[in-house]
């Protein structure tokens, strides 16, 4: 088998390219080219190979892409977590809050009366035990 067969072995059958086959068979990528320019199925398979690559090249750039926004979306929600965990720090202070400010929070439901200067309790509202039913307010 002589050089310009092995070549175009290697490049149609094997499909390998230029580079290759220069460095395989030790001859100049010059050579190979002429060789195979001169050959009628070159451009087909040229074409063919130059579609696989811009496929690949496709498929790569959409995997790349598909990697950094899952990593960029950990990091972003990882943040996130932290954020809601340094707010829950903060707004979970003591959990008792002082009887003025509860009945500044429920105004509707005291009623007050000027002989004591306190707040009572109007009748008829059902509560719990833990709100005030009389509240003290001359001493504040």
């Amino acid at each position: 088998m002589n050089r310009q067969e092995a070549i175009k072995k290697l490049y149609f059958e094997c499909k390998y390219n230029q580079k290759e086959i220069a460095e395989t068979l030790e001859i100049s990528n010059k050579y190979v080219s002429k060789v195979l320019l001169e050959d009628s199925r070159y451009k087909e398979e040229k074409e063919k190979r130059k579609l696989l690559s811009q496929n690949r090249h496709r498929q790569k750039t959409i995997d790349y892409i598909k990697n950094k926004r899952k990593l960029n979306m950990n990091t972003e929600y990882e943040k996130l977590k932290q954020m809601h965990i340094q707010a829950s720090r903060e707004l979970s202070g003591g959990k008792n809050i002082s009887n003025r400010a509860f009945r500044n929070w429920n105004s509707s439901i005291y009623k007050y009366n000027d002989k004591t200067k306190s707040y009572y309790l109007k009748k008829g509202i059902v509560t719990g035990f833990d709100v005030p039913k009389k509240i003290n307010w001359k001493s504040y």
